[in-house]
């Protein structure tokens, strides 16, 4: 079974986050340049098997699509050019950067670590990554 790989698409910056090859743990990957982010994941599927993408997708407190919406469509296209067959779920991102802010807050990260937007992206990721996972219906995961 293929790992499931999580993207908090930014216009500068993409957090990545992925699960083990069981599905049961969503650990932080990386933060690469978004311009280089379809040339980071086709290394990495050459290593690593991964049989879906979720992908957060801005909404504003509305439900409806934020600004950069479209951005997120746009490269949600390209990942079904560069990687066919594999299936790509959008999942709300809604309050992901304020809960991993928070999550390092309680986590005792230092103020420098909070500050780094990198890791914040990460951790936007991963929490995509396990709400998406927790929605999977029984049995689907592992």
């Amino acid at each position: 079974m293929g790992r499931i790989l999580a993207v908090d698409y930014g216009t500068k910056r993409t957090g990545l986050a992925v699960t083990d090859p069981l599905r049961i743990i969503a650990t932080a990957l990386e933060t690469v340049n978004t311009a280089d982010l379809l040339t980071y994941l086709t290394s990495y599927l050459a290593k690593e098997t991964v049989d879906e993408f979720v992908v957060g997708m801005p909404k504003t407190l509305k439900n409806e699509d934020s600004q950069t919406a479209p951005l997120v469509r746009a490269f949600v296209e390209k990942l079904k050019v560069a990687f066919p067959g594999k299936p790509v779920h959008l999942a709300d991102e809604r309050f992901t950067s304020s809960l991993a802010k928070h999550s390092m807050l309680q986590s005792g990260a230092s103020k420098k670590d909070r500050r780094d937007k990198a890791n914040i992206d990460k951790i936007s990721a991963v929490i995509i990554l396990q709400s998406f996972m927790s929605a999977m219906p029984p049995g689907r995961g592992i």
